[in-house]
């Protein structure tokens, strides 16, 4: 078996004490500037009690000086803002008679810059660290030893957490490089202090075959936003391709590292901006390895109940997997002549979204640049004597457990538009009805083809159009949750129209169903049972018939089940 390593996410952060009451009066004054030095004239600051409730708020002068007086003794946050910057929040802050603060105000650019951790004097203590990410208040959030992992730290004033832990046993059909029995064990700690710790394991027991492990960590910084990474990797010894089905020596492995953060700049401007760090290698007597940077960014400007947002993407988002498995975190990967390729391209989208108690509305207009587009199809194998091979393996990843195996279609454009309605309904219920346009890949019935690479090439992009409908909510008096979608679009098209669209629901037919069994009596953990249906109808299939007499069926959405049990403590 493959023993796994996963990074440790320390996180923790400085516990604020309530005000003495009762003291001589207190003050805090100080003066705003910039990186550069330069006083800031008109910024506002905010002193702020342990709970982060505002209790004072003032102006800077020409100076760029401020005053805040007749304060209780004790300890308090102070926050500055001004236009262009993004935050400075300064915690745990003593004030006594005549306390002096002085904070910095940093532009986005310089809040994401790599750079050395240098004492502030020469007299300071100096520490181990090689490289920070410092926050808009100049706080390191993530530090890089040059010779070791990648850390989250913080002063470590302790919290009780609240640990969370979930054992599920399932079996599974249908998925590429999931199929069969699967153990998979979730542990989320939550504590009061607005961190999120979640690690995974999911593996197939009394077996090598597929094994996935992901940790994820969440820290709340207040008014500035938050920070968010999460490491995942995937071992799957059982994937084939022409090189490895002759030698016996076969197996994909991917490791990717996800990081970003979410900035609120001011009370009307949020950002997202992060990158994606994959790296993969393919098995057999011709190795290939690969190796990716995917950005994201996106940026909303909200009025109320309205937001206008620009997205940026490099890889489309998985439908398939929730946010707690590592495939969810993984673009989607094949092979071209041998070599080792990921799905990736270019995506930009413009939106406005409105939302209300009960309604939300979402209108964009997007354009895309898509690069080696997955293609997914099930396989009826031609046997030679009694064992089988893997047709064109050099254009092909197979899985054998599922039969399924994927390659790459040429790169293609498209543009369009997307909708989205979603309602909230009496009871908890949920309706969401979408529509989308924009280009897909299509796949005649009639092409003769000698060969899967061959299938592969004729695909050719075509304008379609999707629509989609999902209701979920929960069965009075059972208890038990359920969701149920519909999507369709022409059945040549052989991948999603709008695909990198954040909130797509699955192809054609889908149904989840969740259902408690036993219960403890404060209404938390127990048991609860699974299931999940795919493409239940088995819709959208393009069957073809190869030289070789393998059949090979191309489809948007494989059919698939997941049943299990799960056990929450």
């Amino acid at each position: 078996m493959r023993r796994l390593h996963l990074v440790a996410f320390i996180v923790l952060i400085a516990l604020s004490t309530a005000p003495v009451r009762g003291a001589a009066p207190g003050s805090v004054s100080g003066v705003v500037r910039d990186s550069s030095g330069v006083p800031q004239i008109g910024a506002v600051v905010q002193l702020l009690r342990s709970d982060l409730t505002v209790i004072a708020s003032v102006y800077t002068n020409s100076e760029g000086r401020f005053l805040i007086s007749s304060l209780a003794p004790g300890r308090y946050v102070l926050k500055a803002m001004n236009t262009s910057f993004l935050p400075s929040l300064r915690e745990n802050i003593r004030v006594r008679t005549a306390t002096v603060v002085n904070l910095t105000l940093s532009t986005l650019y310089e809040a994401m810059q790599w750079l050395p951790s240098e004492p502030r004097s020469a007299n300071a203590q100096q520490d181990d660290w090689k490289w920070t990410l410092r926050s808009a208040a100049n706080r390191p959030l993530l530090r890089w030893l040059e010779d070791g992992p990648l850390v989250v730290v913080t002063d470590g004033s302790g919290g009780v957490p609240k640990l969370k832990a979930r054992l599920m046993a399932t079996g599974d059909q249908g998925t590429f490089g999931e199929s069969g029995e699967r153990i998979s064990a979730t542990v989320e700690e939550t504590p009061r202090n607005s961190r999120e710790l979640l690690a995974h394991v999911d593996f197939a027991p009394d077996s090598d075959a597929g094994m996935e492990s992901m940790l994820g960590f969440r820290q709340d910084l207040g008014f500035a936003g938050s920070v968010q990474s999460v490491a995942a990797i995937a071992i799957h010894p059982e994937i084939e391709n022409e090189e490895a089905a002759g030698d016996g020596v076969a197996g994909l492995d991917e490791a990717a590292f996800r990081s970003w953060e979410d900035l609120n700049l001011g009370d009307a401007l949020e950002a997202e901006v992060g990158s994606t760090q994959l790296v993969a290698h393919l098995a057999g007597q011709s190795p290939s390895s690969l190796a990716a940077v995917l950005p994201f960014a996106q940026v909303g400007w909200r009025d109320d109940e309205s937001t206008v947002r620009y997205r940026m993407a490099t890889f489309a988002p998985g439908t398939e997997a929730d946010e707690t498995q590592a495939q969810a975190w993984m673009p989607r990967m094949a092979v071209r002549g041998g070599e080792l390729v990921v799905e990736r391209g270019m995506h930009q989208e413009l939106g406005w979204e409105h939302q209300t108690d009960r309604t939300g509305v979402t209108v964009l207009v997007y354009a895309d640049k898509i690069q080696s587009p997955v293609l997914e199809a099930s396989g009826h194998l031609a046997t030679n004597g009694t064992s089988q091979s893997v047709p064109n393996g050099r254009a092909v990843l197979y899985d054998p457990a599922s039969g399924l195996l994927r390659g790459t279609g040429p790169k293609y454009t498209s543009a369009g538009i997307t909708a989205t309605l979603v309602r909230r309904l009496p009871g908890g219920n949920v309706v969401r009805v979408s529509y989308a346009t924009g280009d897909a890949l299509a796949m005649s019935i009639n092409s003769p083809a000698a060969s899967v690479e061959q299938l592969l090439a004729n695909a050719h992009p075509r304008r379609a159009q999707a629509y989609a409908l999902s209701l979920s909510g929960t069965l009075e008096g059972t208890a038990t949750r359920w969701q149920a979608s519909y999507r369709w679009q022409p059945d040549e098209t052989v991948t999603r129209v709008a695909s990198y669209s954040a909130d797509g629901i699955a192809p054609y037919l889908n149904l989840h169903l969740s259902q408690p069994i036993h219960t403890r009596r404060d209404g938390v953990g127990g048991f609860e049972a699974l299931l999940d249906l795919r493409n239940l109808l088995a819709e959208g299939y393009r069957p073809y018939l190869l030289s070789d007499g393998s059949v090979v069926v191309f489809a948007q959405e494989q059919r698939g089940i997941q049943g299990g049990l799960a056990f929450t403590f």
